[in-house]
């Protein structure tokens, strides 16, 4: 499911398929990625991991008319530890569609996932992954980027 990528620059690492599950795993917020008429779109949701797919839940919308449609959507969430100075991303590409099946949708709703604002989100959507890909890569820092000034833009000082 997961793709190679072969020619990374150096210091950045691809994630294995199960140490990108395992950052979805902890995860709880992403982006979700859609196109609708050739428009692209993006949208921060809470979701849940059930299985090897993603879950979420949504109300009438944009979100759900791509659901929907069938078209191929794209799900990504990222991370930085501080700590060690690591940044993470993880990408899964793949076919949303809503639950609509009696028995899945009473699972999906025993899945611990709630919305966080009041506005009704009754119909759930599930990812099913194409492929699954993540890197990642020590953050730099500033300073190491930015390269000291020419000599000669140095003042010029007497040798007194």
């Amino acid at each position: 499911m997961g793709t190679s990528e072969p020619h990374l620059p150096e210091g950045m690492n691809e994630l294995s398929e199960a140490e990108c599950w395992s950052l979805l795993r902890a995860g709880e917020v992403g982006r979700l990625a859609i196109s609708i008429a050739n428009y692209p779109d993006i949208f921060p949701i809470n979701y849940v991991v059930d299985g090897n797919t993603i879950v979420f839940r949504t109300g009438a919308g944009t979100k759900l008319a791509a659901s929907v449609l069938g078209q191929g959507v794209a799900f990504e969430i990222d991370g930085y530890d501080p700590m060690a100075g690591d940044a993470w991303s993880v990408v899964v590409k793949g076919r949303a569609r809503q639950v609509e099946q009696m028995m899945e949708y009473f699972e999906a709703e025993d899945l611990p996932l709630f919305p966080w604002h009041a506005a009704p989100k009754p119909d759930i959507v599930r990812i099913e992954p194409d492929a699954v890909t993540g890197r990642r890569f020590h953050v730099v820092e500033r300073a190491s980027l930015e390269s000291p000034p020419p000599e000669h833009d140095k003042p010029y000082m007497s040798p007194d």
